[in-house]
């Protein structure tokens, strides 16, 4: 579920437009439904006011993410209007719940207030976990698609489609079949989870705040 604080600039700096409706006077967005982070892999359009440095503002927001026993996933900033979308991407073996992102969303704006990363326009920062087609190329993202329904194209075994039963450090274990099979993960290329209608999804949550 999008929600959001809007971030106006500093004194000196251009004034942030008034909330549109459907926000509160403080910029959150009223909604009471999950939504996957959907849009993470579109083509970004360029930025009035000039490009800011996403891998800064990873390294200012990734202490506070790992201190709430999450990953930071990706950073992207785009521009919305007259304004700047920055979405962050965050996820944890647990999942993420839309208090969780809302919790995180608050931490976030309150660093990112204090460090000069988003240079001098305002902004919207949007908290989301990833949506089911982030490719699976991290242990972790491995781990925590177990009991899921992948593709993936695999050395010696071309494009392979199973459920994942395990999966450390090393690689995962699929049930191709009804036969399980150990990959290595130097022998797999990216994975995707295929959509099971009817089987049950882990919960993705998201919020935003407009600043």
């Amino acid at each position: 579920m999008p929600g959001g604080q809007r971030h106006a600039p500093k004194s000196g700096q251009t004034k942030a437009s008034p909330p549109k409706s459907g926000q509160s006077r403080g910029g959150q967005r009223k909604s009471g439904q999950l939504k996957p982070d959907e849009n993470q892999n579109r083509p970004r359009p360029a930025m009035a006011g000039g490009p800011v440095d996403e891998d800064k503002i990873a390294e200012v927001i990734r202490p506070v993410v790992a201190a709430a026993g999450m990953d930071l996933e990706s950073v992207r900033v785009s521009a919305a209007g007259r304004r700047r979308l920055l979405r962050v991407v965050v996820d944890s073996d647990q999942g993420v719940s839309l208090d969780d992102a809302a919790a995180i969303s608050r931490q976030l704006s309150a660093v990112l207030d204090a460090e000069p990363v988003m240079g001098d326009f305002p902004y919207t920062l949007e908290v989301s976990s990833p949506g089911v087609d982030r490719p699976l190329t991290e242990p972790r993202h491995w781990r925590r698609s177990a009991g899921r329904l992948v593709r993936v194209t695999a050395a010696e075994a071309g494009t392979v489609t199973g459920r994942v039963v395990a999966a450390d450090l090393d690689g995962v274990t699929l049930d191709i079949g009804g036969d399980r099979r150990r990959f290595g993960y130097a022998a797999l290329g990216a994975g995707t989870v295929q959509v099971e209608f009817g089987h049950p999804q882990t919960e993705l949550g998201a919020t935003s705040d407009g600043h």
